[in-house]
């Protein structure tokens, strides 16, 4: 029997038909088990969510779902936890009932055969708990793969980068193994942190094919350069070994000048740039952080570039 599979998309309403071609996306898997999506609404009111995806929960609009073998639903509940995306997320997970647990943001689409080919991901891997896909990134009217090449990621593939096809909406897992951390200053790598959590436990198992598309650049959190900030020193807190791998340090130490840069932190972003020069001496973070630091370039610039390329910071 297949296993049924709850979908969390966490919501702020602002994205009504970003939100709904994200249901619609979850709604339509080929899985031949229970799909249940819940659009938890974090911050306000659920009314207008409930109108702006009224046919769907009314199961009055056509789609792939109705050829389906077994149940799609769909539900709205309000955040009930803390407020941020972390307690929207657990809000979500308590408000399941199925074997698995999946995320998605109200601005990514899963692509076709996302569930039926991380579950069959799952069940190869005896003792299998987590599983992520690759990513299609979207900026602009461009789209770029990103891959992980590999099958199988580690806590230290995670440690040594950020990986970041490991992306939130990517997230498949077996309920009742993993919450959310609503710890996290902001919300900030909450979903860094789940995946290092449950790659300790097991090695998380990855479909290494774009199966979610996922918008840079319309982030709520893109540019909040303190949150980042608390959000890295949190992380390095929590996880002191992103401090022993030289290549995973540089790049938070590399993230942290550009961070304190743009909030134009001169003195502070020079100490994290020399910090990441000194842990690996490659590290191109560095001197772009010290150029923005200087003002020859702006960090939006920098960010703008990068997203071109399918890239962050």
């Amino acid at each position: 029997m297949s296993p049924s599979v709850g979908v969390v998309i966490p919501t702020r309403g602002r994205r009504p038909e970003q939100l709904r071609a994200a249901a619609c996306a979850a709604l339509g898997q080929d899985h031949p088990g229970p799909v249940e999506v819940v659009v938890v609404v974090d911050g306000g009111d659920a009314a207008p969510v409930v109108d702006q995806l009224a046919d769907l929960l009314a199961g009055g609009v056509p789609g792939p779902w109705e050829r389906a073998p077994v149940s799609r639903s769909i539900r709205v509940v309000t955040n009930r936890r803390s407020p941020g995306l972390p307690g929207t997320r657990n809000t979500g997970i308590a408000a399941l009932g199925t074997d698995l647990v999946a995320f998605c943001d109200d601005d990514d689409r899963w692509l076709s055969g996302k569930i039926s080919s991380q579950v069959a991901a799952l069940r190869a891997e005896p003792g299998a708990e987590f599983s992520s896909c690759a990513i299609e990134v979207e900026y602009g009217s461009r789209r770029i793969s990103r891959l992980a090449g590999t099958s199988t990621v580690t806590r230290a593939h995670l440690v040594r980068s950020r990986m970041a096809m490991v992306h939130s909406s990517t997230f498949l897992f077996r309920r009742g193994a993993f919450w959310v951390d609503e710890s996290a200053p902001n919300g900030q790598n909450e979903d860094w942190d789940l995946a290092l959590r449950a790659a300790a436990r097991h090695p998380i198992v990855h479909v290494d094919r774009p199966l979610v598309r996922v918008r840079w650049g319309g982030s709520l959190y893109v540019a909040r350069w303190a949150d980042r900030i608390a959000g890295l020193e949190w992380m390095l807190a929590r996880h002191p070994d992103l401090a022993v791998d030289p290549r995973g340090a540089a790049r938070v130490y590399g993230q942290l000048a550009f961070h304190h840069a743009a909030l134009g932190r001169r003195r502070e972003a020079s100490r994290w740039a020399w910090r990441a020069f000194a842990a690996r001496h490659g590290e191109p973070r560095a001197p772009i952080a010290l150029a923005v630091a200087a003002g020859l370039v702006s960090a939006q610039a920098v960010l703008n570039a990068l997203h071109h390329r399918g890239r962050g910071i």
